[in-house]
């Protein structure tokens, strides 16, 4: 009984310390040709707006061409900066004055995007710093791209550049 279960035993080492090397077995049968891949492009652009009475605080601007259904637009603003580096928000972003709410808001279509100011606020109160030179990057994301990577946090701007393979140059300023 003894030299059956070592038997056993050495039959068993065998088969699990054996080793897979050799030489490259022959090529096997081609399969079939998959479907090209989608190539993905996103468009992204930054503008610097002024918000006064003459635009009604707010900027309408087309997409050329329309976005696609499905595709989303993301916007940020450069709320602060770290020394040399932007800190960027994604809108909507709030402000609480005692005078009121003010609110840096956007909204799209397939065929344009606006942003604009919103809330409860006489705007001709606020000063330059709220409504003078304000920077926003705007990112129109792909909706094969959101299918693909759903657990991603649309409001973090870097993971969503990170995601598209974005940098600081990718972002095309316009008027």
């Amino acid at each position: 009984m003894k030299n059956i279960n070592l038997l056993i035993l050495a039959l068993f080492g065998m088969f699990v310390f054996q080793s897979c090397e050799g030489p490259e077995g022959p090529q096997g049968i081609p399969g079939p040709e998959g479907e090209p891949g989608i190539n993905i492009l996103s468009e992204v652009f930054e503008l610097e707006i002024d918000f006064n009475q003459a635009n009604n605080f707010q900027v309408i601007r087309d997409f050329d061409p329309p976005i696609f259904d499905g595709d989303m637009v993301l916007a940020f603003i450069q709320w602060d900066a770290d020394g040399s580096n932007p800190i960027w928000r994604a809108l909507p972003q709030t402000v609480f004055f005692e005078e009121g709410v003010l609110m840096y808001n956007y909204d799209f279509s397939n065929n344009d995007f606006s942003l604009f100011l919103d809330g409860p606020l006489d705007y001709s109160l606020l000063g330059p710093e709220w409504t003078d030179n304000q920077l926003f990057r705007i990112v129109i994301v792909p909706g094969e791209l959101l299918s693909a990577n759903a657990r991603i946090d649309l409001t973090d701007y870097n993971a969503v550049t990170k995601l598209m393979g974005l940098s600081d140059s990718d972002f095309k300023r316009i008027e």
